[in-house]
């Protein structure tokens, strides 16, 4: 075993019994659906600020986005990183933090579904966002698996990449089944210190590394930088120093509006705003998740674009996707100290993915148990049953993304292009003007879900028959930014065009607004 294994090993154990003891605390609290879900409605101001951070940022972003947009855009790719952090996340909690806990807290809805279910009186509508949830976040989930591993079998060569895939789904389902949301949110506390101090000692790495130079040595030597002769992806010093991206610009503003407006549909995002417990803890998650923001986000892409320098302007074999595994190995694969700094980096990017991959599972396994099946049994469902069926579709879902990272099945593979997109198209327009307006109909409602979908579905299929499916994938953040437009107009303009007949039961759902 060489030293940089023996470090990863012993830093990953250290790493598995904390989240274990964590699990373990947090089981007394999540005895109750509502607990287990949702942390009683009474989690702090820096739980809930690192929880919401830490499943904004996995490793897709810093393996597969920064690694990617950094080698082919340059420094013009912080922007996205800029956008997360202002539109995702700032602008996120001042809009419909205070909002989603005052309204969720007063129908007693526990999940999207439920929200949509209770905010409409509508049946259909929520299983109809249960089984989006269901079918578009799984897949997610197994992208996440497939982004670990590939980066620990970069450490460890010698072992199967579905081993570590194992390992990670052991530890999500350890401390999730046993401690719910709340051990989410405490283990999110401690993911999120350990990606701050990873990120801020990795920048600090690259940048002194000999090729990059510092922070004004990058500028001048990516605008000297030239592209060797068999670059497949070849570019030039005025590309990679652009400050708006130059040719990408606009790839790089759909890729910003999708990952950063994405955020307001997404159930795994907004959910974090019903547990947290009053007004006073958002005004300072606000501040403490968009600072957590700026440093993630900015810090990733800002590696990204060194790739290049520290590289020698070689793709790795494996793609653009094997370009952070190697920099890594470049920079801190030398002495003691840098091997050290390695092992905090893969815990990092271990930390990243099990904060986003928890978000997901919970949510998946919730949309199941709270909210489809109780919608389609002619009996009500008791609590007691809820929670045993929420915990134990917590473990299914976590097998389910381990084994569809394994097989590799197309379909999954597919479905991963448009997860994100589809999800928040959907959701984004019945959320957001639910929230906002007594006006907005059940009927406006349901358009703006099945607009969203429609939108990313037609257009898959018209691009599809035309020019494969690949070339659909690649479309696949403008459907997204598509369905999520369609989905905000769609919602008022067929609200105008219907009425509610339960005015009484709207204005007392409104009425939480007044209360302190």
């Amino acid at each position: 075993m060489t030293n940089a294994q023996l470090y990863t090993v012993v830093a990953l154990c250290v790493y598995a019994i904390a989240m274990a003891i964590i699990g373990c605390i947090s089981y007394g609290k999540s005895k109750t659906l509502d607990g287990f879900l949702i942390g009683g409605r009474n989690v702090g101001a820096w739980a809930t600020a690192f929880a919401y951070g830490t499943t904004y940022f996995s490793a897709v972003v810093f393996v597969g986005y920064a690694g990617q947009h950094g080698w082919n855009i340059g420094v013009g790719a912080i922007w996205i990183g800029v956008g997360n952090a202002l539109l995702g996340c700032l602008l996120s909690w001042l809009l419909f933090a205070n909002r989603t806990r005052k309204m969720t807290k007063h129908l007693d809805a526990k999940t999207m579904p439920e929200f949509f279910g209770k905010r409409y009186d509508s049946k259909a509508m929520k299983i109809f966002s249960a089984l989006i949830i269901f079918i578009f976040l799984v897949p997610y989930s197994a992208a996440v698996y497939k982004g670990l591993g590939s980066l620990f079998s970069a450490i460890f060569p010698g072992v199967a990449t579905w081993v570590w895939m194992l390992i990670i789904a052991c530890l999500t389902a350890l401390y999730l089944v046993i401690g719910g949301y709340i051990a989410t949110a405490y283990t999110n506390l401690v993911q999120g210190v350990v990606m701050i101090v990873g990120v801020v000692l990795l920048i600090i790495a690259v940048l002194n590394h000999d090729a990059v130079g510092g922070l004004g040595g990058l500028f001048e030597n990516l605008s000297n930088f030239q592209s060797l002769p068999d670059d497949p992806n070849p570019t030039t010093g005025a590309q990679l120093t652009s400050i708006f991206g130059g040719s990408a610009f606009k790839f790089l503003c759909f890729n910003i509006m999708l990952t950063s407006f994405g955020t307001w549909g997404l159930p795994q995002m907004i959910g974090k705003f019903y547990a947290i417990k009053d007004t006073a803890a958002i005004k300072r998650g606000t501040i403490i998740s968009t600072i957590f923001c700026v440093i993630i986000g900015c810090g990733a892409y800002l590696i990204g674009c060194t790739s290049r320098l520290i590289l020698g302007g070689k793709l790795p074999e494996g793609g653009v996707d094997a370009v952070i595994p190697e920099v890594l190995m470049k920079v801190l694969g030398g002495d003691s100290l840098g091997l050290i700094l390695l092992a905090i980096i893969m815990i990092l990017l271990l930390s990243a993915s099990m904060s986003t991959l928890v978000a997901v599972v919970l949510t998946s396994a919730s949309s199941v148990s709270v909210d489809l099946i109780p919608a389609i049994r002619k009996k009500p469902t008791k609590p007691e049953t809820q929670m045993i069926m929420t915990r134990f579709f917590c473990l299914a879902f976590v097998l389910c993304s381990f084994i569809f990272a394994t097989q590799n099945i197309p379909i999954i593979v597919n479905l991963m292009s448009f997860s994100w997109g589809v999800v928040s198209g959907c959701f984004i327009g019945p959320y957001i003007w639910g929230l906002f307006s007594k006006r907005t109909t059940k009927i406006g409602a349901f358009a703006g879900m099945i607009s969203g979908l429609l939108t990313v579905g037609i257009t898959t299929l018209i691009i599809t028959l035309n020019s494969g499916f690949s070339a659909a994938a690649a479309k696949s953040p403008e459907m997204g930014v598509a369905a999520m437009a369609v989905s905000i107009i769609v919602v008022p303009v067929v609200s105008l065009l219907t009425k509610n007949r339960d005015t009484e039961r709207i204005d007392g759902i409104f009425d939480c607004y007044k209360e302190k």
